[in-house]
């Protein structure tokens, strides 16, 4: 437990500066001319390793939370902790998180008791779904209630768990099992509740997979009904005899369109063709028989549902919305809207997320959890939605909590709050392994898959106490820098590599933007003096990186870059949108519907889109080279058939195709996408060099401002068989993005062409400095030479970036408070051009047959043949990094202590 007592020096530093440079903001609007002063803050010179609060996330956003925090959970997982329900009668409240429920206990403020899936055979593998946690007091005992499923093939599994609390102990004493009904491999329980009708006690299912409301009689186990819902049900409240359900993808078309043209997972709903994102959100009302009363239509990604005591109204968090619907359940209509954004206004930006209620027992205040604000925001009803309201519903004030604010409960005049991403991945090897020799010797390292669960216990504070709360998120949330995001440009500025304000000229026409795949700092870069290395975590060093560290070296080298969400499925999101959603959010770590490294599933995106919509809604031309596709060619081709082909000067013969219907246009399709282990990323390179060669041809300059391009290769397939070795496959990467710098650099577009270049995140592997931290680079004739620029930039900084020389608007309040990176750039250019190192690694360096390894190589080998490898980003990472470093050190040991568990070894 973690007490909120001092403030390190940095902190009080940003707090000055964000003061100072909101005055500036404000009050030299007029005439403004240093943006780049007032848009820095005291920690962008810092790292994210600092473990005591305040500390500093990846995007943007410092955690100093209210009240106390409570963290638990083995380190060696990656914990999160998802909502909260009270224990009536007691002083204890049950908290559901990832792995299981915890017990905690609200005076002695530590956790009592905790039941794990993995302390029963009967259910290991599950995890808790995306909330769900009741609690029943009947005749005298105590039962907790929740929903848990597991994904894997025939494994699939959806249960809710019951089980007795007696005082000290945990014990399951029931499981209600739901089977998948076709196209859903899962039948998903999420939400439960509890209702007692005539004496006897039902549960209600909300089944977030198949799409349906079921309907349990508890005395005897039996379902008394199943009935469809909308898209993805998610919420459920039972109320005046009637049961109210929110839909997170809305109502269910007439027209039902399949997977590749809808973009759901096993589902169809309304789609918004400029985004692909989900358009409409819905409240379904039935009856205790289960007949539909009404279907009503609320804001986007409706997820929390509560209601008022007196059972008047119903409240409906819309996490795409940034507003709470408020519904009479008396004529089952809308009466009431009511923003909770941090920085309301006509320009304000999307993002706030609420998703998570609690309401007071006098109905007249409601609070909100802010998901992305990582607050709480303190809602006075008014006379439209409470009984005793009066006025108009406002927010009057926020209170700051950990990250990601998820679950509410409130007793009295205290509130507890379950934040899903508590303080990130900070748990160090040091703490996983204490004692144990590794590599890395004394020093601390990190992994993106290790961070405890964590719960806020607040005290709800009096007006003054709200307003300097208020005060305070504001700050933590630099939302001084959305004030100057908004500036306007002026006239007769000169043209900048990183204009000052948005829409001021650039010297930049294009920008080439490159994602490539799950690395570090230190693996990568580690063995560079030059930068904030640990080389013995290196192990795609200079042998086999060579461009990377000639890049890094002959134009710019970024040792404090960061990634901002732990892993592909969230990196994908940061890179192209900067930002997750409620669902991303929601699904970390277990992935249940989706795992969204490619963009195809309408419920991860949000209202705006991403980076390509920005920039072509704003007369921006746009090409997607690999990005948001799936390339399709003939399974019968290897890898070594596709690489023979290509060097022979044949070509190969693929489509790609999107969810998205705004991507398809933007699409190469002679650029391969990059979910695909068996096209070398040569031919990519290659494609796109043809491209460039075809734009040079052309008369004037028909080269598109923006161009998005996904190189995976550097994710490796670990040392499957018939595959490239892992050292090869990087190699493979590193000549292809090489091979590409030069061509921009040596063509008639150089001058005015800047390319970024990121990885999608970092949990592949260690980093001494923090989990989050990765490679980038910033590559253009006007970046600053030969020098280290340690700026705390992250995923978001690039977006900012890349909109601010495009000259469009931030697309929401993430990259509207990024940083924008002026410290790589010079007024000044340079002559410098790049010449593409060759590989020093064999890229058709193919890994052996099984028959020829035994031992390690064996036992490797197999590993890599899961089937859940065989696409970017799938299976267990803590098997992948055991792979990767018996592929690099051979007999080295492995650094356990950096790992984790795996139960592989």
């Amino acid at each position: 437990m973690y007490k909120n007592t001092k403030l390190p020096i940095f902190f009080i530093a940003l707090s000055i500066i964000a003061l100072a440079a909101c005055h500036t903001a404000k009050t030299n609007k007029a005439d403004a001319d240093n943006e780049q002063v007032n848009m820095h803050s005291a920690y962008d010179d810092s790292t994210l390793n600092n473990r005591i609060l305040p500390v500093l996330m990846p995007y943007n956003r410092v955690i100093d939370p209210a009240g106390n925090v409570i963290a638990f959970g083995d380190p060696a997982d990656e914990n999160h902790s998802m909502d909260v329900k009270l224990i009536p009668g007691t002083t204890s409240v049950a908290v559901e998180d990832r792995f299981g429920i915890a017990i905690i206990d609200t005076v002695k403020q530590k956790v009592t008791a905790r039941w794990a899936y993995n302390s029963d055979t009967k259910y290991s593998g599950l995890m808790s779904t995306y909330s769900g946690l009741k609690v029943l007091k009947s005749n005298q005992k105590t039962y907790v209630f929740w929903s848990a499923a597991v994904a894997k093939g025939r494994q699939s599994r959806s249960l809710v768990l019951q089980a007795a609390w007696e005082g000290g102990k945990l014990s399951i004493v029931n499981t209600f099992e739901f089977k998948p009904e076709s196209p859903a491999p899962l039948a998903m329980p999420n939400e439960v509740a509890l209702n007692n009708e005539n004496g006897t006690n039902y549960l209600y299912v909300v089944l977030n997979g198949n799409n349906q409301l079921v309907k349990i009689n508890l005395s005897d186990g039996k379902t008394v009904w199943t009935k469809q819902t909308g898209v993805a049900p998610y919420g459920i409240t039972i109320i005046k005899g009637k049961i109210f359900v929110t839909n997170w993808g809305g109502t269910q078309p007439k027209d039902t369109l399949s997977r590749e043209t809808a973009g759901v997972p096993y589902g169809s709903t309304y789609i918004d063709p400029k985004t692909g994102a989900t358009a409409s959100g819905t409240v379904s009302v039935y009856g205790l028989d289960g007949w539909v009363i009404k279907e009503i239509p609320v804001g986007l990604h409706p997820n929390a549902i509560i209601s008022s005591a007196d059972e008047q109204f119903v409240y409906v968090a819309n996490g795409n919305s940034d507003m709470v619907s408020v519904i009479s359940t008396s004529s089952l209509q809308p009466v009431d809207a009511i923003s909770v954004k941090l920085m309301p206004g006509k320009k304000s930006f999307i993002g706030d997320t609420p998703n998570a209620l609690a309401i007071n027992n006098a109905g007249t205040t409601l609070y909100v959890a802010n998901g992305l604000d990582n607050a709480v925001a303190v809602v006075k009803l008014g006379s439209k939605a409470a009984a005793k309201g009066f006025g108009k519903s406002e927010v009057q004030g926020f209170i700051p909590t950990e990250a990601y604010p998820g679950g509410l409960a409130l007793d009295g005049n205290t509130l507890f709050v379950t934040n899903l991403e508590g303080e990130g991945s900070r748990v160090s090897s040091k703490e996983l392994k204490k004692g144990e020799d590794s590599v890395n010797g004394n020093a601390d390292t990190y992994n993106s898959h290790h961070q405890k669960a964590t719960v806020s216990i607040i005290q709800i504070p009096d007006s003054k106490g709200l307003q300097e709360y208020t005060d305070r998120v504001k700050k933590l949330n630099l939302t001084f820098r959305q004030e100057i995001a908004q500036l306007l440009p002026r006239k007769n500025i000169a043209p900048k590599p990183m204009p000052e304000r948005i829409g001021e000229p650039s010297v930049f026409n294009h920008v080439l933007y490159i994602i490539k795949e799950n690395r570090t700092y230190d693996q990568v870069l580690g063995d560079m003096p030059e930068g904030n290395g640990m080389k013995s975590l290196c192990i795609y060093g200079d042998s086999i990186t060579p461009n990377q560290h000639s890049l890094a070296r002959n134009f710019l080298l970024l040792d404090n870059y960061y990634a901002s969400g732990k892993c592909s499925a969230e990196g994908h999101q940061w890179t192209d949108a900067a930002m997750v959603t409620d669902y991303v959010e929601k699904s970390v770590r277990a992935w249940f519907r989706s795992y969204p490294h490619v963009q195809e599933d309408a419920l991860v995106y949000d209202s705006n889109g991403f980076i390509w919509n920005n920039a072509a809604d704003h007369g921006k031309t746009v090409r997607i080279y690999g990005e948001a596709c799936i390339p399709h060619f003939d399974d019968k081709l290897t890898w070594t058939d596709i690489y023979n082909n290509y060097k022979a000067g044949k070509p190969f013969n693929f489509t790609n195709t999107s969810t998205i219907s705004r991507v398809r246009p933007m699409l190469s399709q002679n650029f391969p996408g990059s979910d695909e282990h068996r096209i070398p990323e040569q031919v990519r390179a290659s494609a796109f060099i043809n491209e460039l060669k075809d734009y040079e041809s052309k008369p004037g300059d028909q080269l598109p401002q923006l161009m998005v391009m996904a190189l995976s290769a550097d994710h490796t397939v670990g040392t499957r068989p018939g595959f490239p070795s892992p050292n090869a496959m990087v190699a493979d990467n590193d000549l292809a993005l090489g091979r590409i710098v030069e061509a921009v650099s040596k063509s008639r577009f150089w001058k005015n062409t800047v390319i970024f270049v990121t990885e999608d995140d970092s949990q592949a592997g260690w980093d001494h400095v923090s989990a989050y931290r990765t490679t980038g680079f910033v590559i253009s004739p006007y970046s600053v030479l030969n020098r280290n620029v340690s700026t705390n930039y992250n995923q978001t900084s690039f977006v900012r970036s890349i909109e601010q020389i495009l000259g469009i608007p931030p697309m929401n309040i993430m990259d509207a408070t990024a940083l924008p990176m002026f410290k790589c750039f010079t007024n000044k250019p340079s002559a410098q051009t790049y010449s593409a190192l060759s590989n020093r690694v064999p890229i058709n360096d193919i890994s052996p047959k099984l028959s020829s390894l035994k031992g390690a190589a064996l036992h490797y080998a197999k590993l890599s043949l899961r089937p859940e490898y065989d696409h970017i980003d799938g299976g267990n990472d803590d098997v992948m990094n055991r792979i990767l470093w018996f592929a690099a050190k051979g007999k080295k040991k492995y650094p356990a202590n950096l790992a984790g568990k795996d139960a592989d070894d």
